[in-house]
């Protein structure tokens, strides 16, 4: 496929460097192709559908050419997106034509189903940021940081299942993974497919849930169990402390095969809380192992590991108090708020940042309260944790070619269960110097009276950055202060007929 690309006649003049991987030899020619892609194509305009006969027609006289146009459209769209989560959307797409085409009002019917569809891609890009995040993950962090969080995870979805039959799955799940994260589309689809007949041919064994998933056609499957509840767990499961902390002889079982060991830990501790995030059920792991590499050196492991409890809920403890204290923060105070408090703790971090991009992480910060506050209690922390490491993780993938501060570089290269509570934890960087003042921060125009509400909002949030920017020791009150006067100035001068004049001696 490669050779095929490396032919195309004028590869340079439509991608320019990327022409340059076509003289590196295999598999460092494929690594270079995908280092290329970028996760939302802005040069691609929005897709624009065709009148409602038109796509009717066009469906009954040429089905094949018209969805793959729409498999042509979503991909290039959607440049991590895996093959399966693509023609599962093909699937979706022909079975709104279906059922529109043969109605007398076809546009009505198409755009009820637009928004069904629009609900669809919505969730297709947040399999495709997940699926990116996955093969992050894989790449930076290796094969057992990969295979002990979708152990993790397969365990709090499927608690019933048995330990041998979640290990197969979560290898043959990192072996997917790998054709996908390669960029081998047709592989990618195969083993999909081979995984997910896999799991159905076995449903009795893992969940009572999929049942329905299993029953649809080999495109729809994937995503549909990707979304699965997940299962309910067992009754009377028995505590994990009497095996793991008051067993005295837990070194014996350690020592000869740690993998396996802490392999069944995950498994043990993960289908007991389906209320944890998978990355607090790795700290805790990583607490535990820790724990156990100090204590079975000493003359007595047993009296050494026996406070794990009280070590191990710390972690417990803070990733509890974070959620508690950002969800009430979100639903007490709202979105605008939330924000602006987001926005001032960020900035204070890591001021080096560029006003629009710590806006933009603002943002998606702001977009984790409004995913996850609103969902019952014992799903918010797996939801919250689990995006704000995909916003993390994007920083510091950024973090590589544009290094920020020190106290960044030090989250970046934690373990990556780490990242969030060392990110959580960060104060403002005392080692930051403000620029020189420049008033051009602060020039306010009459212009902003007549902007449209999102754009004076947007202009307000940058000035708070630039504020903190400027003073990053500023006090929660000095804070205020400066903000209600803002609010106030525009308030007055945007009554006046010379706004300017006003803006300038306010």
């Amino acid at each position: 496929f490669l050779d095929e690309i490396c032919q195309v006649d004028k590869l340079r003049d439509s991608y320019g460097n990327m022409a340059d991987c076509c003289g590196k030899p295999d598999p460092e020619r494929n690594q270079c192709f995908l280092s290329f892609k970028v996760h939302q194509p802005d040069f691609i305009a929005p897709y624009q559908r065709p009148a409602a006969d038109v796509i009717c027609n066009e469906y009954k006289d040429q089905r094949v050419q018209l969805l793959g146009h729409f498999v042509y459209s979503v991909a290039r769209r959607n440049p991590f997106l895996h093959a399966p989560a693509i023609l599962g959307l093909a699937a979706e797409y022909e079975n709104a034509l279906k059922s529109c085409c043969p109605e007398s009002d076809i546009g009505a019917c198409l755009d009820a189903k637009v928004q069904q569809i629009s609900v669809i891609k919505e969730r297709a890009k947040h399999i495709g940021v997940k699926q990116k995040h996955g093969c992050r993950i894989l790449e930076h962090y290796g094969e057992r940081t990969f295979q002990a969080s979708k152990l993790a995870r397969m365990s709090q979805k499927y608690p019933n299942a048995p330990f041998a039959e979640l290990v197969k799955m979560v290898h043959d799940v990192k072996d997917v993974y790998k054709e996908c994260c390669e960029g081998d589309m047709i592989e990618c689809v195969d083993d999909w497919s081979e995984v997910m007949n896999s799991l159905c041919s076995k449903q009795d064994v893992f969940s009572s849930k999929i049942k329905p998933c299993c029953e649809k056609p080999v495109v729809e499957r994937t995503k549909c169990i990707i979304e699965a509840d997940f299962d309910d767990k067992p009754d009377n499961l028995p505590s994990l402390v009497e095996k793991y902390i008051q067993d005295k002889e837990v070194c014996k079982s350690y020592e000869p095969n740690h993998d396996a060991f802490l392999s069944e830990f995950v498994y043990e501790y993960s289908r007991r809380h389906p209320e944890f995030s998978t990355e607090l059920i790795l700290r805790i792991v990583k607490g535990y192992e820790t724990l156990l590499d100090k204590c079975c050196k000493t003359d007595n492991p047993a009296t050494c590991y026996g406070k794990a409890v009280e070590e191990l809920n710390k972690h417990v403890k803070e990733t509890q108090d974070l959620v508690k204290t950002n969800c009430e923060l979100f639903n007490t105070h709202g979105e605008a708020d939330f924000l602006k408090e987001v926005l001032v703790r960020y900035t204070k971090k890591m001021p080096q940042v560029s006003t629009d991009t710590l806006l933009e992480i603002g943002k998606k910060m702001t977009a984790v309260g409004t995913k996850c506050c609103s969902l019952p209690e014992q799903k918010r922390m797996s939801c919250s944790e689990h995006y704000l490491s995909m916003v993390i993780e994007d920083m510091c993938k950024r973090q590589e070619s544009t290094p920020i501060n020190d106290q960044v570089s030090q989250c970046c290269n934690e373990l990556y269960s780490y990242r969030r509570p060392c990110f959580s934890a960060m104060g403002v960087d005392t080692k930051y110097v403000p620029p020189p003042f420049d008033p051009m921060m602060f020039n306010f125009e009459g212009k902003m009276c007549d902007a449209p509400p999102a754009e004076r909002e947007e202009g307000q949030l940058k000035l708070l950055i630039n504020l903190i920017k400027r003073k990053p020791q500023m006090t929660e009150e000095q804070l205020k202060t400066i903000t209600g006067g803002f609010t106030n100035m525009m308030d007055k001068c945007c009554k006046q007929s010379d706004t300017d004049t006003c803006f300038g001696e306010e």
